[in-house]
């Protein structure tokens, strides 16, 4: 571990006590958590939604440092079953308040769980157990290191991805967490290739990322979004210039000079002379990571950087995953200089082999498979913005083929902010499917706006049909795609299983 005692994470816990004189009584007991006592050898840890991509990768990286790990979830098999159980972790498929015992030093637990409604939670607290969420625990853990956070609203799944087999060219001792399983990692969200440095995908939503520690940032982008709780693109950027203020003097703020939210949030921490470095990156940046050339030939996007003389080569379409490139050669560049190092020829080299063999992560630009002639693709694209230049991306890298898209949208109120982006954002595809909007139980939406709605403004632009259930429009795809196409699911609901099943139909073997 980096020892950087200047960064010392401390929380204060209240845990509540309930004791038993003639009825339980309250009783309020201040405990201390630092860092250096939370993540001991030999510990007990247990938690709660452990199947949850950042919950499993964070109980990785614990079990790794000698702390012993067991937890709870639904029995809903997700791909995170596979990797608890090739780590030999111990864990529940229901939640029993007699699964937390007195031996259990701390258990961590995803937000969507509380105390309120969870059994093992309420059984934590009575026995005086310290109960912390995942986002502080992934905090207190980023104290332990030189962190750096990868934040904005679009691109940090990947640009983290990216970040760590970059790191991992490099040969920079590292851990890397991202929020999807990653290819190139095993199909884990963790990297583990040392101890000194920490790199992390952090989330704006309900400001989770303020209780991260950055040393660096890489800010991709802000707009608009996650509305149930930034009514304006004011409180969004308030929000990430609030995570910026986190830098320690001496920090690094690495931001997508292309990207007007990210350029703002820049500009108002640079006017506040905070001692920080900025390292912009873009088509329109200055400086070493400006993007000079970006071409397509046979499914490989060819890219390079001002400060570079070599070409860089990717595999994944789009031009924001040059961008995102440059954000990982940035931050590599950065943690070498750390170390006394630089970016050689050869660092250099081993880097650009990274980068084309780089295979993104589960739902960005995921290829399922070719059958019958058509590519299947899956993507979590869930913000026009994102839905517009993945589609964009793929239409360069395929120009002759049909792309045919089945899209669901999620939350009302984001549909709702953002229609008209919506509307625009399927420009490049031939035909689209929409279904009903997936709910989310965060919001409470009482306007108009369904995904007919959302189908009626998109057929004012492109030929589109409404099902309600994805699973409706498997016999009418049948029908339609034919060899030559590509048919991607898109969005953060329930619809990519569509894209399996019809994969199988057409002659694929996907499980």
């Amino acid at each position: 571990m980096n020892s950087a005692p200047l960064r010392l994470c401390v929380k204060l816990f209240f845990i509540p006590f309930l004791l038993k004189n003639n009825g339980f009584k309250l009783k309020l007991s201040i405990v201390f958590m630092t860092t250096e006592n939370i993540f001991k050898q030999g510990a007990q840890f247990y938690f709660v939604g452990i199947k949850g991509t950042g919950v499993c990768a964070l109980a990785e990286l614990i079990l790794n440092a000698g702390i012993k790990v067991r937890g709870s979830d639904t029995n809903e098999v997700f791909y995170t079953d596979t990797i608890l159980k090739s780590l030999q972790i111990p864990y529940y498929e229901n939640f029993d308040a007699a699964h937390v015992t007195k031996d259990i030093d701390t258990v961590i637990h995803s937000a969507a769980y509380s105390a309120d409604t969870n059994p093992e939670l309420a059984q934590a607290v009575k026995l005086g157990i310290p109960v912390i969420k995942y986002t502080d625990a992934l905090g207190m853990w980023s104290a332990r290191f030189d962190s750096t956070g990868v934040c904005g609203v679009h691109g940090k799944t990947t640009t983290t991805a990216l970040a760590g087999v970059c790191a991992r060219g490099a040969g920079l001792p590292a851990q890397i967490l991202t929020g999807s399983g990653a290819f190139d990692f095993g199909g884990k969200s963790t990297l583990n290739m040392g101890d000194k440095f920490f790199i992390a995908e952090t989330c704006e939503y309900r400001r989770h990322f303020l209780s991260f520690h950055p040393k660096r940032i890489i800010l991709t982008s802000i707009e608009s979004d996650h509305q149930d709780y930034f009514p304006d693109y004011k409180s969004i950027l308030d929000a990430f210039v609030e995570y910026c203020r986190l830098l320690p003097s001496g920090g690094q703020l690495i931001y997508c000079a292309d990207d007007p939210g990210a350029s703002e949030a820049a500009k108002i921490i640079e006017s506040e002379k905070r001692g920080i470095t900025f390292v912009p990156y873009g088509f329109t940046a200055e400086g070493d990571y400006r993007v000079v050339s970006y071409t397509v030939e046979k499914e490989r996007a060819h890219f390079s950087f001002a400060g570079f003389s070599r070409q860089f080569t990717i595999r994944i379409p789009g031009r924001h995953q040059a961008l995102n490139a440059a954000a990982a050669v940035a931050l590599t560049a950065s943690l070498l200089k750390e170390q006394g190092c630089t970016l050689d020829e050869d660092k250099i080299q081993s880097v650009g082999k990274e980068l084309e063999n780089f295979r993104s992560t589960k739902r960005r630009s995921e290829i399922i498979g070719e059958a019958g002639g058509i590519i299947f693709m899956d993507d979590y694209g869930h913000h026009p913005t994102a839905i517009k230049k993945t589609l964009a991306g793929i239409k360069n890298f395929y120009p002759s083929r049909r792309l045919v898209v089945s899209f669901m949208s999620h939350t009302y109120t984001r549909t709702s902010a953002l229609l008209d982006e919506f509307a625009s954002a399927f420009d490049d595809a031939d035909i689209v499917f929409l279904h009903k909007i997936y709910a989310s139980a965060r919001e409470n939406y009482k306007g108009g706006v369904n995904g007919r709605t959302l189908c009626e403004k998109v057929a004012e632009r492109k030929t589109a049909f409404y099902q309600d259930e994805p699973d409706d429009a498997f016999a009418p795809l049948c029908e339609m795609l034919k060899s030559g196409d590509i048919f991607i699911t898109l969005g953060a609901g329930n619809n990519w299983p569509l894209g399996v099943k019809l994969f199988n139909h057409f002659g694929g073997n996907h499980d």
